[in-house]
């Protein structure tokens, strides 16, 4: 049983639905894009859990500069609803993390994360300066970062919207990052897989995935829902998987 079959008549929060169209159509511009394989147990999940229905479905691709394009949209009964999204670049490539999180609780947004996370000490320059152009709203409700969250970069949008025009205006943001970073992929050409900026950018996401498993909320109603041995797997082989260092 699909997600999609379960939330027709009953409908995602307009943002998240907005923000997975707008990932679906951004990825279809990066060369080579392709699906990565996957459990089938892991691409679409259901379970019952206290009498509600819960679904989890995962898009995995990968493309030119990027080894790990990842979407996940959850629902737990009529409550909650999550989007994960991370694109995790080919370390041989001088890319930042792209990711974005969203969660609604009874049908309103109560975090809304995007950020293009630095894998290496120097971020690139001229994307960097582009991102700095960008003209950020001033949000009524800024959310403090988690202890982990060390891994993110100065320009880390992280809110509560309190409207329909601060969720316009956070869709208008991850639209930027994606379009910036994605240009910007399609100009550079990759280092070689023993360089000493692939390695250190291998480190560097190897670093990004261990802080992210820090984030107790995940594996704890993981946890809860299936069990920690299923839980760990799906941190460790969908959400956070890292690459493995030369």
């Amino acid at each position: 049983m699909l997600l999609s079959s379960f939330i027709n008549g009953k409908g995602l929060h307009p943002l998240l639905d907005s923000v997975a169209d707008l990932i679906r159509l951004s990825r279809v511009e990066l060369p080579d894009l392709n699906p990565l394989d996957l459990d089938l147990e892991l691409q679409s999940i259901y379970k019952k859990v206290d009498g509600e229905d819960l679904f989890i479905v995962n898009e995995l691709h990968k493309a030119r500069g990027f080894r790990k394009l990842h979407l996940e949209i959850a629902r737990i009964g009529s409550t909650l609803q999550i989007l994960h999204c991370v694109f995790f670049p080919e370390p041989t490539y001088d890319l930042p993390i792209f990711g974005v999180d969203l969660v609604v609780s009874n049908d309103k947004v109560s975090a809304a994360i995007v950020d293009l996370s630095p894998v290496s000490d120097v971020f690139p320059a001229s994307l960097k300066s582009g991102l700095e152009e960008i003209d950020m709203p001033d949000f009524q409700d800024s959310r403090k970062l988690p202890e982990w969250g060390s891994i993110f970069s100065s320009q880390v949008c992280f809110i509560k919207p309190n409207n329909n025009e601060e969720e316009e205006q956070f869709l208008q943001i991850i639209d930027q990052y994606m379009k910036s970073l994605i240009a910007f992929s399609l100009t550079i050409e990759p280092d070689s897989p023993l360089s000493p900026f692939t390695i250190a950018r291998h480190k560097g996401q190897h670093y990004y995935c261990q802080q992210q498993k820090l984030n107790d909320k995940t594996r704890n109603v993981l946890s809860k829902t299936f069990s920690p041995k299923w839980a760990d797997r799906y941190i460790d082989v969908v959400l956070f998987e890292c690459p493995s260092i030369p």
